[in-house]
């Protein structure tokens, strides 16, 4: 039990290390980018390695998709932000979309590069429309008691899936 917890702990410490919820999540998705840059350097061929980070994409992004729809995502519809928080969400049903198209092409080599580079840009356009535009929006509107609140509540998502 220990062990797990233990885990859990260095798996989401560089989330809590970031600071506040934006600047966690923001460090998330430089991380979630990286594991794209290691993807595509992979040779065809290389059905292992691809395996090995197309499942390790899959859990950062899963838990970066707990962490925003169960704490930020209900904080901007509480905040009059329902339109946004339903764009941010329906976003991520196209996440796992290609996660699951990807885990079939791992073994069609020269198909997978192109279906990773359109996920990866329409990714990055995600990204971008939330720390540019809408993550601020919600800082600002909010206390700081209340961003306070809401890194601990967004962690604490974090946590359930470290």
């Amino acid at each position: 039990m220990a062990a797990i917890v233990g885990r859990k702990l260095v798996v989401q410490a560089p989330t809590v290390l970031a600071g506040d919820w934006d600047k966690a999540l923001a460090a998330e998705h430089k991380a979630t980018l990286l594991l794209f840059d290691k993807l595509e350097k992979t040779a065809p061929d290389d059905r292992r390695k691809r395996r090995l980070l197309l499942m390790q994409l899959s859990h950062a992004l899963g838990k970066h998709a707990m962490e925003e729809e169960n704490a930020v995502y209900p904080a901007l519809r509480d905040n009059g932000l329902t339109a946004e928080a339903d764009a941010l969400n329906h976003d991520h049903g196209y996440v796992k979309q290609y996660l699951y198209d990807l885990s079939d092409l791992i073994a069609q080599g020269e198909a997978f590069l192109p279906k990773l580079a359109a996920f990866r840009a329409d990714l990055e356009t995600h990204m971008r429309t939330e720390e540019q535009e809408i993550f601020p929006r919600l800082k600002t509107a909010l206390t700081q008691d209340a961003n306070t609140a809401l890194t601990r509540r967004m962690n604490g998502e974090g946590l359930k899936l470290a």
